[in-house]
């Protein structure tokens, strides 16, 4: 998809990842262990990381998770992983970022959330001094709106003058301006202590979707400082997957976004990395990045055979899932790889000869024969139990012909089922 130029002019580096201008979309998450427990949180931050995450971001809340920051990073980098963190402070984060250095300096940006920052004088007393701290370790910061924690001082000052205004806007309205207002000011007030517009990144969060087209769009149309775009509460498992597509694409395809988040509830026992998972298809179905390779399935019918059917698409959708770490190392371009896993001859055949390589059954009742194309060309029929198995023989032999720099299967010493 030919996405418009997002509205991001400013690149900012987010430790070794570029946030705003030509740059790709970014993937981001959020650990949910307590950060004080540096074995639990070193853990998830992996787990994150591997998952796809190319920025995973930790609570710093008080003294010994502002203190445990530093050894999280080290471990990390002792298994590799050079992932950057973003500490989330509220309230206290003034305070702790001077009595830690270490933590100030581990960190890759700092969220500062201008609603809890302090009241009155304190507060932009306290935000400058966030901000000084960044300028001294040459740290981004993102300023983080959430109309769950709006500063009240300036939201009054709006209710305020709209209850003056000859035709008053709905309170809806004033606090969307509101959210607007803080970001916008604060990032004003950040660059006139010296922070650079090459270290801003602004987000305005929200819970419901059409609020978040609204304000997204304002502060695109404001501003062109990188945007971190997602909803503050997505809810959880269908319900925050849904919410949280039908909040992004819009976005996305219009060019707004430079970072997003799936903020999904997990279920109990459910795997972190879940919401990473969403964010990459997100990505990958507006067509703005390749995660891995996209695989073509129908829905199945009374036409299709069912359980082999369905069995055929989870076992080779499984595969590739599993060849993908080895395959990403080794043959650059393999996320773009085209898949199809057909159930019956209505729309199999033509669906497998638009991908790259395809695979359909016949239908109900009939004997499990399924030919195969390659790049739009017949090359054989597989039958019998070793379907699957054959297949996934095909698809490593087509992965180190196209993505192999030339070499052949032959070299890898597999050989292609004849045609029958």
């Amino acid at each position: 998809m030919d996405a418009p130029r997002r509205r991001a002019t400013v690149t900012v580096p987010i430790g070794h990842v570029l946030l705003g201008g030509d740059h790709p979309v970014v993937v981001q998450s959020m650990t949910n262990t307590d950060t004080a427990d540096v074995a639990a949180t070193v853990e998830q931050v992996a787990t994150l990381a591997r998952a796809g995450s190319e920025i995973v971001r930790i609570t710093v809340n008080n003294r010994a998770a502002a203190a445990a920051v530093a050894e999280i990073r080290d471990r990390l980098l002792d298994q590799g992983l050079d992932v950057p963190l973003v500490g989330d402070f509220h309230f206290n984060g003034h305070q702790l970022l001077r009595e830690f250095p270490r933590a100030a300096e581990a960190l890759a940006k700092y969220r500062i959330n201008p609603g809890n920052v302090g009241v009155g004088e304190r507060h932009d007393a306290n935000f400058v001094t966030m901000v000084e701290v960044a300028r001294e370790h040459d740290r981004p910061v993102r300023i983080g709106v959430n109309w769950g924690s709006l500063d009240q001082a300036l939201l009054t000052e709006l209710m305020d003058d709209n209850a003056r205004a000859s035709e008053p806007r709905s309170a809806h309205a004033v606090m969307i301006e509101a959210m607007l207002q803080s970001a916008l000011r604060s990032a004003e007030l950040a660059e006139s202590v010296g922070l650079g517009r090459d270290r801003i990144v602004l987000s305005v969060k929200v819970s419901q979707v059409p609020d978040l087209w609204d304000v997204y769009r304002q502060l695109a149309a404001r501003c062109d400082y990188p945007l971190h775009v997602g909803l503050t509460e997505a809810g959880m498992g269908i319900k925050g997957a849904v919410a949280s597509t039908a909040g992004l694409v819009p976005l996305l395809a219009e060019g707004i976004g430079d970072t997003i988040r799936v903020s999904l509830t997990p279920d109990p026992g459910a795997p972190r990395e879940r919401e990473v998972e969403i964010a990459q298809e997100i990505l990958q179905a507006v067509g703005l990045r390749r995660f891995a390779p996209s695989v073509t399935a129908c829905p199945g019918c009374g036409r299709t055979t069912s359980t082999l059917f369905q069995e055929m698409a989870r076992d080779i959708q499984a595969y590739l899932k599993a060849r993908m770490p080895e395959w990403r190392e080794t043959y650059p371009g393999v996320e773009g790889l085209k898949v199809a896993v057909m159930g019956c001859v209505v729309n199999g055949p033509g669906e497998s000869k638009h991908a790259d390589i395809g695979i359909s059954l016949p239908g109900t009742g009939e004997s499990p024969r399924a030919p195969v194309y390659r790049d739009g060309v017949f090359v054989g029929t597989l039958q019998g139990a070793e379907i699957v198995p054959e297949f996934n023989r095909m698809l490593d032999a087509y992965v180190v012909e196209r993505y192999g720099g030339g070499r052949r299967a032959a070299d890898e010493r597999i050989e292609l089922p004849t045609g029958g």
